[in-house]
């Protein structure tokens, strides 16, 4: 059986933590800031992590499942 290849796209956005979470970037912080009250722009500053059942696919297309 041939290897799983890991998913490029994927890999550039997320990292995978010690505890098995996916950190990723923020969405809706790309352009458009001025629009958006300073309160949202410094949240959306912040890395967040996924922690759902969708994790451990997203992992898996990572190549670590």
């Amino acid at each position: 059986m041939p290897k799983m290849k890991t998913h490029k796209g994927l890999q550039k956005r997320v990292k995978v933590t010690a505890n098995g979470k996916i950190k990723h970037k923020s969405g809706n912080a790309g352009h458009l800031m001025s629009g958006k009250s300073s309160n949202r722009c410094r949240s959306l500053r912040q890395g967040r992590t996924l922690n759902n059942p969708v994790v451990k696919k997203m992992v898996a297309a990572l190549g670590g499942g």
